[in-house]
């Protein structure tokens, strides 16, 4: 049985946010006031929606808003020391990443609304950010071309950075203009990164070897991507209207109209595709466009199954959030925090302006194990083991922060696990159609 999905769009117009199940098609309730950017739309923990907002005149610094699952209307304001672009919550919820306009990237502690740090990243806007799977990097884009990979280990240690040749694992600058999406795939030290931008290239890279393994040219320029749950192929969303499908493992016809590695393209004259996702197990692809319209297409058949007509103005953000992650979560915020709170659902305070620097060293708890700067970039990722080394350390030093890493990590172990489930569900899935495809083919040939 499937499980129930929420399509939730948005808009930089200020047509709110809408929310519809993804496979009956019925709305839920449909949220006011939102003029989000690119990439500036997150679920946060599955307990709440934020969303960065754009500026509404030169002098404002924009805002982050805060809404419950069950109340149209925005409960809680925020407003950082500059404009966020982009906004990303790893997948627990525990913290909020944006990216400036001026190249800052400010991390918040979701519970406390604190400032716990921020650098500067880029000569450029910030434009994409998004954590890895295991939640030990921030992977972030910009409008000067390149796309970093921070170790949220290093970021916290200023003993560590010091010692460091540079504050980032990578820096990939083969993009001679904006980056417009980044999203990256399973594995930890051994995933790929992909990259989109203005310069109509698409290029893959390796993590483990902190190298470019692919560059794909596109008859576009790409404004969104989504990675295929089996990381065969990859989806990007041109300007011109079509969803063009990559391959990435999958074989390309190297003599196709398309182009090198492109396999085809999804299409139905509509205006630019502005953002893409996936369903949890890879069947369904959800685009959002220029025309206001949010599509549902069978990654099987490249067919349309739905359409959802947002309010007026473009789409430039699709999140899709698991109904059961919601239920689960839903009015749960740690209770040793402050919240604030409005006809009964409890939602965190606004996130700072600045950091306090009376509560600093607060913030400089170990949060993994200590790496020499001289390994290479495996070294840096927090592994179970790893962490469970140091959890038994603060346990022997009397620590109060044992317990809190040891709810860390068994929510590491947790999720970890299942996304691992999902990805070999994906593969066994695709490996029975090709052996029932060959032994059709077989019989038909053996017929003839």
């Amino acid at each position: 049985m499937t499980e129930p999905e929420l399509v939730i769009a948005s808009s930089p117009t200020d047509a709110g946010i809408g929310c519809w199940d993804l496979h009956t098609g019925a709305e839920h309730l449909r949220y006011r006031t939102c003029s989000s950017p690119s990439h500036g739309l997150t679920c946060v923990g599955g307990r709440f929606l934020a969303s960065s907002q754009l500026r509404e005149t030169k002098s404002s610094s924009g805002s982050i808003l805060y809404w419950s699952w069950n109340k149209p209307q925005v409960e809680v304001k925020s407003f950082p020391a500059e404009p966020i672009n982009p906004l990303v919550s790893n997948n627990e919820g525990t913290y909020i990443a944006g990216g400036g306009a001026s190249g800052e990237i400010y991390l918040w502690q979701v519970a406390t609304g604190k400032l716990l740090k921020k650098w500067h990243a880029h000569y450029r806007a910030v434009t994409c950010l998004l954590f890895n799977d295991d939640q030990s990097l921030l992977i972030s884009g910009s409008e000067d071309g390149s796309v970093r990979v921070w170790s949220l280990i290093m970021v916290f240690d200023d003993l560590l950075r010091g010692k460091a040749r540079q504050p980032y694992e990578f820096s990939f600058s083969e993009h001679s203009l904006k980056v417009t999406d980044v999203v990256i795939g399973y594995g930890g030290a051994n995933a790929i990164i992909v990259s989109a931008s203005e310069d109509r290239t698409c290029k893959v890279w390796s993590l483990s070897r902190g190298k470019l393994l692919r560059n794909i040219v596109f008859p576009s320029i790409i404004d969104a991507i989504a990675l295929d749950p089996g990381e065969d192929v990859f989806y990007a969303g041109g300007r011109d209207g079509k969803i063009y499908i990559a391959a990435l493992n999958a074989v390309a016809d190297p003599n196709n109209n398309y182009g090198l590695h492109i396999l085809g393209f999804l299409s139905e004259q509509s205006k630019a595709i502005t953002c893409l996702a996936l369903s949890t197990d890879g069947s369904l692809l959800i685009s959002g466009s220029e025309d206001g319209m949010v599509r549902v297409w069978n990654t099987k058949n490249h067919n349309i199954t739905r359409i959802f007509r947002h309010a007026k103005g473009p789409i430039n953000n699709v999140v899709v959030v698991r109904q059961s992650s919601l239920m689960s979560n839903r009015g749960t915020v740690n209770s040793q925090m402050p919240s604030v709170k409005r006809h009964g659902v409890s939602l965190p305070p606004p996130l700072e302006k600045c950091a306090n620097s009376a509560d600093e060293n607060d913030y400089k708890a170990v949060i993994g194990p200590r790496i020499d700067p001289d390994r290479s970039v495996e070294a840096s990722y927090i592994s179970i083991q790893s962490l469970s080394n140091q959890i038994l350390e603060l346990q022997r030093q009397g620590s109060s922060a044992a317990a809190e890493m040891e709810i860390e990590r068994l929510k590491l172990d947790r999720s970890r696990s299942m996304q691992m489930i999902q990805q070999w569900e994906t593969k066994f899935q695709s490996l029975h159609q090709f052996c029932v495809t060959e032994l059709l083919d077989g019989e038909k040939a053996g017929n003839a």
